[in-house]
């Protein structure tokens, strides 16, 4: 859509920064900083992590907008199904405890400053508390190929119910190479994510058949209208996830997942890893579900989660400097 000059300046006269503590480190994270504004539709995020470049925040911002000021019609579905995520601790249980009942569960795994042993003793705990659940692995792309073949054997001698390794290597070349291999001994799926990230790249994951199925965010993809196009061209299962934002990016996520309406659960409970958030109601899952609806902003929350002035000023140029790309 056309970003006009009345959209720009609506944009920066309702932003706000905010900074949302983490109920536990998640990949590195301790405090996710955001942006909100406001367009027709309602609240939009803004939430590039702050070393991304200028470049792929701008197609983060197209997302926001389309959000708040796009002609989106009415979700297909009122509720889509979402896994339950275990970040690269030991307290399993305390951790999985916000997300209730669940049917999937993501584990993170090749966590910086672990070992591939850990992941084992994960995998195994997490099945042994919850031998119901199906298990996804989530490396992203941080094991050699060495270590994600290593993976593959324990998880076929071990017989866990596996139902696929998410960017268990960096390369679309290696994901080609390691699912060629896999093919030999196991059924063992695999699902790019860090390699669909940028809007060039689903069809080359596709050509190259380095992936059974699709992880796809809405932001990253330049929002909800570019995300349906890509996954239609690419031809391959999709699973909706999240960039670990708000209940307000979640819900542009969900609505994704709707229009789609994947036979995966989506990567949308994510709102249960957050001390706190910007509503009264956030998109924490109910039965391994979370709604489809736009999420109302509660200005108390936006008020009491405004970042320092420091990081707040900084945001902001960002954003100015953005919308001028």
């Amino acid at each position: 859509m056309e970003i006009t000059q009345e959209i720009k300046d609506q944009i920066l006269s309702s932003a706000r920064v905010l900074a949302i503590p983490m109920r536990i480190k998640f990949r590195g994270v301790t405090t996710r900083e955001v942006v909100l504004f406001e367009g027709p539709n309602g609240w939009a995020e803004w939430s590039p992590f702050p070393e991304y470049p200028d470049e792929e925040a701008a197609i983060w911002l197209n997302a926001a907008i389309e959000w708040a000021f796009g002609d989106l019609p009415e979700p297909k579905l009122k509720t889509v199904k979402v896994n339950a995520t275990l970040p690269a601790v030991d307290n399993i249980e305390e951790a999985l405890a916000p997300f209730g009942k669940f049917e999937v569960v993501k584990i993170k795994v090749a966590e910086k400053g672990q070992n591939i042993e850990d992941d084992f003793r994960r995998i195994t705990t997490t099945n042994q508390l919850y031998p119901e659940a199906r298990i996804r692995l989530d490396a992203n792309g941080a094991y050699t190929m060495e270590q994600a073949m290593q993976m593959a054997h324990f998880l076929v001698d071990k017989e866990l119910p596996i139902e696929y390794l998410e960017q268990p290597v960096k390369t679309i070349a290696e994901m080609a190479e390691l699912k060629l291999a896999l093919a030999k001994f196991s059924e063992l799926k695999i699902a790019a994510d860090e390699s669909v990230r940028k809007v060039s790249d689903p069809l080359a994951v596709a050509q190259a058949n380095a992936a059974d199925i699709l992880v796809l965010k809405a932001a990253p993809l330049g929002g909800v209208t570019n995300a349906i196009r890509i996954a239609k061209e690419a031809g391959l299962p999709v699973v909706v996830s999240s960039a670990l934002e708000t209940s307000v990016g979640l819900s542009m996520g969900a609505y994704l997942a709707s229009e789609l309406d994947s036979p995966y659960a989506s990567g949308l409970g994510t709102a249960a890893l957050l001390a706190d958030d910007v509503t009264d109601t956030p998109l924490i899952p109910v039965n391994g579900l979370v709604t489809t609806e736009r999420i109302k902003v509660h200005l108390f929350k936006i008020n009491y989660l405004t970042a320092a002035s420091s990081l707040g000023t900084k945001s902001i140029a960002r954003l100015g400097r953005v919308l001028d790309t």
